[in-house]
């Protein structure tokens, strides 16, 4: 049965940020959210919410056991999970359904102003421009649980080719300042690639 559930974890840990990554190739860049793909925006943000704390998980994974790098590695994904769902929510989700009433009334214009209250709003909005909160700290927490988790494997005896790739998902979301391409492909594919190539029960 351990054996069995090993092998389970094994598999997520891989697919999980794979899948991702692949979603993240068809994240919708806006130039004027009243012209949306709408069909394509709301798919790629509902799937978004389930593998946004997949992947997370799936980096948790990676430092099974104890030591300090792990435990900071697993709260950062923690935090991660929380307010990219929240982040992800308002600023797709929300965005998207308003997006859409707007353009099933016939006059889209009279909608632009509450859902740039949203896109823009410094806490949940979507902007990159006005740094929202919630992006933020998703994207610190990312960036401090991708680093602990490289040092923990380093500490572990793993090879140098998970190290490097978690480091490069750590920079992904951070250099480029979005999860769609190249940001997420980038984050995400570098954390399937640290998975694929670690061995299962690391310690750290």
């Amino acid at each position: 049965m351990i054996r069995s559930i090993s092998s389970w974890h094994r598999i997520l840990a891989v697919t999980a940020p794979l899948l991702l990554a692949i979603v993240e190739l068809f994240h919708p860049h806006p130039h004027d959210l009243l012209n949306l793909d709408l069909t394509r925006w709301m798919t790629v943000h509902y799937v978004q919410l389930a593998l946004f704390p997949l992947a997370a998980l799936a980096e948790c994974y990676l430092v099974a056991g104890g030591g300090f790098a792990a435990k900071i590695c697993r709260f950062a994904m923690f935090v991660f999970a929380v307010s990219y769902i929240a982040f992800d929510t308002a600023a797709g989700v929300v965005t998207g359904v308003l997006v859409h009433s707007a353009v099933a009334t016939g006059a889209p214009e009279a909608w632009r102003a509450p859902i740039m209250a949203v896109w823009d709003h410094p806490v949940i909005g979507g902007s990159i421009h006005g740094t929202p909160a919630l992006a933020v700290i998703g994207t610190t927490a990312w960036l401090v649980g991708s680093l602990s988790a490289a040092v923990a494997l380093r500490r572990a005896s793993q090879s140098w080719v998970p190290t490097v790739a978690l480091i490069a998902s750590a920079l992904g979301l951070l250099v480029f300042r979005t999860h769609a391409w190249p940001g997420g492909p980038l984050t995400f594919g570098a954390l399937a690639l640290a998975a694929a190539t670690t061995r299962w029960g690391v310690q750290a």
